[in-house]
């Protein structure tokens, strides 16, 4: 099952490529917010089916929770809304790779600090390689994308 998992999430990451191009070029094209609106409205939309057609009864409603559970729900406004500029401006690999940078870099806080109800998990050497090592992989996606062809 733990391998299943890790390759959803390889194809989540990929579909979030994708959506971080299309919507760059949707971004440039209509604007940034509007390209936003877009993403949320039919994410909204497609979720809102999900729910309706799949989603099991639960003891708890959304109410119930408690309330800082719900911010989860503002921290995609700012991804999209910076993906677009970003990928605009840098490309989708080196947008994306620098997402992923900011995500490991705070995930690591998060577990080892045990933040959000999230179960401790000690910051390590290795963990720390994991970082440096993503840290170069951008620096290189980076540089490769800003040398230029020469003309003859």
């Amino acid at each position: 099952m733990t391998v299943i998992m890790i390759i959803l999430a390889v194809i989540g990451g990929a579909t979030l490529s994708i959506q971080a191009a299309i919507n760059g070029q949707l971004g440039s094209s209509v604007g940034v917010f509007k390209s936003a609106f877009l993403t949320f409205s039919v994410g909204a939309l497609v979720t809102a089916l999900l729910i309706f057609f799949f989603e099991p009864k639960q003891a708890v409603s959304l109410m119930d929770v408690p309330k800082w559970q719900l911010l989860g729900a503002l921290c995609g406004v700012p991804y999209i809304v910076i993906m677009v500029l970003a990928v605009q401006r840098i490309g989708t690999a080196v947008a994306t790779v620098a997402v992923i940078l900011g995500q490991l870099a705070m995930s690591m806080l998060i577990d080892n600090f045990g933040w959000l109800n999230n179960e401790a998990i000690p910051f390590s050497v290795s963990r720390f390689g994991a970082v440096v090592c993503l840290s170069i992989a951008l620096f290189f996606i980076y540089s490769s994308s800003k040398l230029q062809p020469e003309e003859n």
